[in-house]
């Protein structure tokens, strides 16, 4: 069982989805990854946790601005989310919504960094973030996915101390990310095929069989992005739920938690 019960500063700890039917996306998602939920009171904003064996592991919420992309946000953990808005300022990034309380649960921003990207900040308290990671229905690996990826390296090492590590071979440029010497994320360099697709962050899901998640998310109305394949990493697919949000399935890992 990949249960966490603490998150070192850098190291993504939550994600969450602002969707235009919540209901619906509910059924979706519960579909694909076999989610149950809790909360969602009026008390909340509707904001609902997903849950795998009774633990978190994301939110789903009403979209708060319909003229922003549906999309999923990767949240960074912090222990001083105000201290993590001043380096984002000072490193060229933009703090959109400033650091707040959420009731007893922890403290968070919304930030975009240099390309665009949005992210956010999570100073957890009685909320940690996800419960259970790297397991079916469960975060895996989160990507950012920029034009300016040396602008992006230098950003995300400035505000969390990331270390890296190159990974590219010439045909395409991708470097790690990592909180001490242990892979938290990645950064992709988009190229000229990507078209007008924005900079942001991808959430991974670990799936114990992308193609059967393949089958779920369009028998629910999603959309293939990249259809499932093979990698160096386990099988995978990346697709889109019905209102165009992006995520990736693959193959769940015996990896201890990252």
């Amino acid at each position: 069982m990949a249960e966490r019960t603490s998150y070192t500063e850098g190291t993504p700890s939550w994600v969450d989805l602002g969707t235009p039917d919540l209901e619906a996306a509910k059924r979706f998602y519960s579909g694909v990854f076999g989610w149950t939920y809790e909360g969602g009171g009026a008390e909340v904003g509707n904001y609902t946790n997903a849950l795998r064996d009774g633990l978190p592991v994301a939110a789903l919420a009403p979209q708060q601005d319909p003229s922003i992309p549906t999309r999923w946000t990767t949240y960074f953990a912090s222990d001083d989310a105000d201290r993590i808005a001043a380096r984002i300022a000072d490193a060229g990034g933009q703090v959109v919504v400033e650091p707040m309380d959420v009731m007893e649960f922890g403290r968070m921003l919304i930030a975009f960094d240099p390309s665009g990207a949005p992210f956010g900040v999570w100073q957890g308290r009685s909320h940690i973030g996800a419960r259970r990671v790297n397991e079916h229905g469960a975060v895996t690996w989160n990507e950012l996915h920029t034009r300016e990826g040396a602008d992006a390296d230098r950003f995300y090492g400035s505000v969390f101390g990331h270390e890296q590590e190159p990974m590219g071979d010439g045909s395409f440029d991708y470097t790690l990310y990592k909180v001490g010497d242990r892979p938290i994320g990645g950064r992709n360099q988009l190229g000229d095929d990507a078209g007008t697709a924005p900079a942001g962050w991808l959430t991974y899901f670990a799936v114990d069989d992308p193609d059967a998640a393949v089958t779920a998310a369009t028998a629910g109305g999603g959309t293939v992005l990249i259809p499932a394949r093979d990698s160096e990493y386990g099988r995978m697919a990346v697709l889109a739920d019905p209102w165009g949000a992006p995520f990736a399935v693959i193959a769940a890992s015996p990896e201890e938690p990252s």
